[in-house]
């Protein structure tokens, strides 16, 4: 299986955890896991805080203009939001964007993420909420993978669309695999998907 490429400075802040996590259960082991590799990617990306700085180096905001929720895509809206996303097309290998969203890409380095996950705030302002990397299963495959990406031991989150169905399950990509990273703490997993503690409350598209 490949695992997900972490770069030095997620390697140098997994590596300061203390050597006493060899006494902890193996659940415990993965969360201070998962803790260290947040704040790292934290650290890593800090500077897109300011969203002018994401667009400088080559994040777009997603064109469908959507702030997305849960509940717009089948989904109990408990589960909450994931918010705009800002994409680095580059970094996901984009080749075409209609009908559906396709790429080459199988950028897996979370401290250069392909998409930023802001919330809107009542301001008019965006927060950054957390992080997240795609690739497309074709490429994914075609690269020699057979096995879904992993992250933390979690394997990414497929997705893909059931035209049987009038809910959009994949936001109009081709079938992917995504991993989602929360800086904003999530009662449900700071790898799932959604965040109940975000929201689209304040989305206003253009």
């Amino acid at each position: 299986m490949r695992g997900i490429m972490w770069s030095g400075v997620i390697v140098a802040a997994l590596a300061a955890v203390p050597l006493a996590m060899a006494h902890q259960s193996a659940g415990q082991v993965r969360d201070d896991e998962v803790t260290a590799l947040i704040e790292a990617v934290r650290a890593a990306t800090l500077r897109f805080e300011d969203v002018n700085v994401a667009l400088a180096e080559g994040y777009l905001p997603d064109p469908s203009g959507q702030c997305v929720t849960a509940e717009a895509h089948g989904m109990p809206a408990e589960m909450g939001a994931m918010g705009i996303h800002y994409l680095r097309p580059d970094l996901l290998g984009l080749t075409v964007t209609a009908p559906r969203v396709d790429g080459t890409g199988t950028h897996t380095d979370f401290a250069t993420p392909a998409v930023l996950l802001y919330e809107p705030q009542e301001d008019g302002s965006l927060k950054l909420v957390g992080v997240e990397n795609l690739v497309f299963r074709k490429a994914w495959e075609a690269a020699g993978n057979s096995e879904p990406p992993n992250l933390a031991g979690r394997s990414w989150d497929y997705m893909i669309d059931d035209p049987n169905t009038p809910t959009e399950e994949a936001h109009y990509f081709e079938a992917h695999y995504d991993q989602h990273l929360w800086f904003r703490d999530n009662p449900n997993g700071n790898l799932e998907p959604f965040n109940p503690t975000v929201t689209c409350r304040h989305h206003k598209k253009a």
